[in-house]
């Protein structure tokens, strides 16, 4: 499927590419049309070889390359903050998100599980209840519950007499581990621990038995303790239930601050956890969360992978803080959910049943530790735990995003300055203002800054970011037609003032391109004042600062152009520096009135109001 960067270039491409159409034709249609049958062919061949130029410089080619290294050098640097990238056009996806479902275990959580006070049921001490957990775990798996659990026991040697003859490991469906064993006898039994409500439905407890260990599982988890139920069974005999283990994962150090900083970004976290409602709610309320905590399984009551959904689930969605007893194809249908409500989702996931939901997501997270089924779905993989590692990747995509969007305000914006002023230049003094080589030179210098930019400085956008081209397109022509009038400015100064002849005004006009473009590139990097932080990066600066001094030289000493004298350059730069800061205003100007918090009549009549109030206060 084609991307959101593919499409977004894609049509700025068709905007161009029509744009230097119309103006070519029309360009050709009024020279055509000067002549009036008397086609001379020379005139014609260096009409031809202009408008070829004008075209090759105008048609945005190298905008895919462009935007293409600066995010491959974006990804780079989300490498080195411990988050890889599987595919480019997830960066883009990455600054967009506006909702990110995140595991409880071990992103939220430090997934460093202890022991609490045993709860062993009738018949059965705490000594026995926590062996024959041990014995229906395995140590070699590395899982943390089984690591908790095993740690428990005072004398770990115990182990040695038992033979587990067989091991069915946990599975996300069934919820529980279970291993045959032999004891030192030689008899055989079963041994089960997993979720206490398969536990305790294995062992069919019923009546006030049912809701003593029910009330006990609650009342752990209200303190934030997750619990294992563990029972046993002779041969193939029914189930015994022999007590709960409560285990406590806390949260990371750091993952309430990066919570707030996520919400500081406009972007709302969803914790989903396989846990019941209880312990999620508690760690929900520790992290600052919310407390709005949905069971799935009330949600989804149905079988969601035939489409099984409650038509009353998306709000229900929409307002939760989180979810409890989630199950794989659970994360699925919220992610899908959550679309269809208009958001960019994130999904973080590391088992193999995530895979579905992670590639369902516009980015899908593959946890530090995942599978190779989850990382090969995903979009980025991390490669350290917790949830910082996440938001941070987010604040670098946006970067990366605002260095785009730069790039294109300036590359537009310049196709019609350069476009426009040609035409009505051509039609109005009846000459080109440019030779095709000031064109040639010119494409040439502007590709020097243009490559710099993917390692320009950028801010942090404190909500998500997307290729909003109709703000894109109406910015960058305001700054393209404030470039027009700019050039036809100058054009008139130097024919009516300095009376220059054609040739030096062809040289005067290059070097107010070069020189006005690039001091545009300045205006176009950052949404504030450009006198303001954050400022350009060292390689952009001198970037900028060489093609300058080329163009100064190439002007000055008549190098493939028509010498000017010195005081025509000062004159010329001095008249860019007073329009750089004309365009600037038009840029705070624009996007105060598309910025939604301050709309054009606050932004019209805010200071009328103040004004009001502040007589009103002197008159008292």
């Amino acid at each position: 499927s084609v991307s959101h960067f593919q499409r977004a270039v894609m049509k700025i491409g068709d905007f161009l590419i029509i744009l230097a159409l119309v103006l070519v034709v029309i360009l050709v249609a009024s020279r055509l049309f000067d002549m009036r049958g008397h086609y001379d062919r020379v005139v014609l061949l260096r009409l031809a070889e202009i408008v070829l130029i004008l075209l090759v410089a105008s048609v945005p080619v190298a905008m895919p390359a462009v935007l293409s290294v600066t995010m491959a050098l974006g990804a780079r640097m989300l490498a080195r903050s411990k988050a890889i990238v599987s595919r480019l056009e997830s960066i883009e996806e990455l600054a967009g998100i506006d909702v990110l479902c995140s595991d409880k275990t071990g992103t939220l959580t430090e997934n460093k599980l202890t022991l609490g006070q045993t709860e062993p049921w009738a018949g059965t001490d705490a000594a026995t209840l926590i062996l024959m957990a041990s014995l229906a775990s395995r140590s070699a798996d590395n899982d943390p519950i089984d690591l908790a659990v095993i740690a428990g026991l005072k004398d770990p040697s115990l182990l040695k007499s038992y033979q587990q003859e067989k091991y069915v490991p946990f599975d996300p469906v069934d919820k529980r581990t279970e291993a045959t064993i032999k004891d030192p006898s030689g008899k055989i039994f079963r041994v089960t621990k997993g979720a206490p409500q398969v536990i305790l439905a294995l062992a069919k407890l019923s009546g006030s038995d049912l809701e003593k260990a029910n009330q006990t599982v609650n009342s752990l988890a209200s303190r934030g303790y997750r619990t294992i139920g563990v029972a046993v069974a002779e041969g193939d005999g029914p189930w015994v239930f022999l007590g709960i283990l409560p285990l406590l994962d806390p949260p990371r150090p750091d993952s309430k601050s990066t919570i707030a900083k996520a919400r500081a970004y406009g972007v709302n976290v969803k914790m989903l956890t396989g846990d019941n409602v209880a312990i999620a709610r508690q760690i929900a309320m520790e992290l600052d969360m919310g407390t709005n905590i949905q069971p799935a399984t009330e949600l989804f009551p149905g079988d969601v992978t035939k489409g099984q959904i409650p038509f009353d689930a998306a709000q229900k969605i929409e307002e939760a803080d989180g979810f409890a007893q989630v199950f794989p194809e659970h994360k699925y249908a919220i992610v899908k959910i959550l679309q269809q409500n208009g958001h960019i989702v994130g999904m973080t996931g590391d088992g193999v049943n995530d895979a579905p939901a992670l590639k369902q997501a516009d980015v899908g997270i593959a946890v530090s530790g995942a599978t190779e089924a989850a990382r090969a779905a995903a979009a980025l993989i991390l490669t350290a735990p917790g949830l910082s590692v996440i938001i941070e990747g987010i604040a670098e995509a946006r970067r990366i995003f605002e260095r785009m969007t730069s790039y294109v305000l300036y590359r537009i914006a310049m196709t019609i300055a350069l476009m426009v002023f040609v035409v009505l230049a051509s039609i109005y003094y009846h000459f080109f203002p440019f030779t095709a080589i000031m064109l040639i030179a010119l494409a040439l210098l502007d590709d020097v800054p243009i490559m710099t930019i993917a390692f320009d400085n950028a801010t942090v956008p404190p909500q998500p970011v997307n290729w909003q081209l109709d703000r894109v397109l109406l910015i960058s022509s305001v700054l393209g037609l404030l470039g027009v009038i700019q050039s036809f400015g100058l054009l008139y100064l130097g024919d009516t003032f300095h009376h220059l002849d054609h040739l030096q005004l062809q040289t005067m006009m290059f070097l107010q391109l070069v020189a006005g473009g690039h001091l545009m590139l300045f205006v176009t990097r950052t949404r504030r004042a450009f006198w303001k932080p954050p400022f350009p990066s060292a390689k952009l600066f001198f970037a900028i600062v060489a093609t300058q001094i080329a163009a100064i030289l190439m002007c000055s000493q008549g190098w493939l152009v028509p010498p000017l004298p010195w005081t025509i350059i000062g004159f010329v730069w001095g008249y860019n520096l007073i329009w750089m800061i004309l365009q600037d205003v038009a840029k705070l100007g624009v996007y105060r009135i598309l910025d939604p918090v301050h709309s054009w009549k606050r932004w019209l009549f805010e200071p009328l109001r103040a004004a009001m109030i502040g007589a009103q206060k002197t008159a008292r």
